[in-house]
């Protein structure tokens, strides 16, 4: 089954929810809607199955004008970040409940039941009630009532919050797999852009009701096409500085200059704005483009094995992220170092002019 959004719009009370959003995927697809809270994505959702109907605009399933059609008669599943279970049904009976409605039989049931409840690693809870679990066995039962269905139309809105890390890890590596084999169209809302990249697949970028932009994950990531786009797609949010393209030369508030590497060198004369990505910049020189800088440490912000570090000067506010256990004080003065051959180049008004290259290694 495809789907096709053809200038879908909602609104609300006089609030644009959704904004003319036109999006198409493909059977066996693993899509990915990235935005921050509020940014559209469970409305958008909404629409897909059916439960919301868009003011304007049509929702095509197989080229079929869906639209007005209810959600009763569209073949969704759906699962919330807030596990919803039947608390007087066992853990089997939740997950078989959509399967006796569909009229299966018994040996069916029990066949997709045991399989279903076996990848989701609660085949030993399923004699118990949801009472009797943990949030994340209960919401893992939610994700198997709605695996075990065979949706055409498959939708995640933050399913995986609730679950232990290594179970996330786990179920990420298996979603994607899992659904092109069906042929069924998954579509998996995060507000992280590290579980965006690491579900891979396509993604779409929404901000307040609006799609930024939309494609392939890796693409989106390393092309992003606007400024927003960017800073959506990075966390810690990409680092940004004017600057301005003149001879041979690109200079920083008219006092940092460094000369044209070979990535730039096509860049006209004007006025830009440069992005870096916070993992990309480090303590200690990598290349012989980098750029060094003179700071201010103002917060080192440790979170498990990885260090948000916090640091400005009369030019800059920047985050770096990096990798292992960097204790700082507030107010210390160090060095850090900018790969220029990293930079990503946006016009004054946020459209990407050149990204980083990718060739030899050089990932951005």
């Amino acid at each position: 089954m495809s789907l096709t959004l053809e200038h879908v719009t909602r609104v609300v009370d006089q609030q644009v929810h959704i904004d003319d959003a036109c999006l198409s995927f493909a059977p066996g697809s693993f899509n990915v809607l990235l935005g921050r809270t509020l940014s559209g994505k469970t409305s958008l959702m909404r629409l897909m199955a059916g439960l919301d109907k868009p003011s304007s605009g049509r929702i095509l399933m197989n080229g079929a004008d869906m639209t007005q059609v209810s959600v009763r008669q569209r073949n969704v599943s759906m699962v919330y970040q807030q596990f919803i279970n039947y608390p007087t049904l066992t853990v089997f009976e939740n997950i078989a409940s959509p399967l006796r409605q569909a009229k299966m039989s018994q040996a069916e049931i029990l066949e997709k039941v045991h399989a279903t409840a076996k990848m989701l690693r609660i085949e030993g809870l399923l004699k118990r009630y949801p009472l009797e679990l943990s949030g994340g066995q209960q919401q893992r039962t939610a994700m198997a009532r709605a695996l075990v269905k065979d949706a055409s139309l498959i939708l995640f809105d933050e399913p995986l919050v609730n679950l232990d890390y290594k179970l996330r890890e786990e179920l990420r590596q298996e979603m994607r797999e899992l659904f092109q084999a069906r042929h069924t169209i998954a579509i998996y809302a995060t507000t992280e852009p590290n579980e965006a990249l690491a579900l891979g697949g396509t993604t779409t970028v929404l901000h307040e009701g609006r799609v930024i932009q939309s494609g392939k994950t890796a693409e989106v990531y390393h092309r992003p096409q606007q400024v927003l786009a960017a800073e959506l797609f990075s966390e810690p949010a990409i680092n940004l500085m004017p600057g301005r393209v003149s001879g041979t030369e690109v200079s920083f508030a008219d006092t940092v200059h460094f000369p044209l590497n070979p990535d730039l060198q096509d860049i006209a004369e004007g006025e830009y704005r440069f992005g870096v990505r916070p993992s990309h910049i480090g303590l200690v020189p990598s290349n012989d483009d980098d750029l060094e800088l003179a700071v201010t440490v103002e917060l080192a912000e440790i979170s498990g094995s990885e260090t948000f570090l916090h640091v400005s000067n009369d030019q800059f506010v920047l985050i770096l992220h990096l990798p292992g256990v960097h204790e700082y004080a507030v107010d210390t003065s160090i060095l850090i170092y900018i790969p220029t051959h990293k930079l990503f180049v946006f016009s004054a008004d946020g459209q990407l002019i050149q990204a980083p290259s990718r060739r030899l290694g050089r990932v951005a």
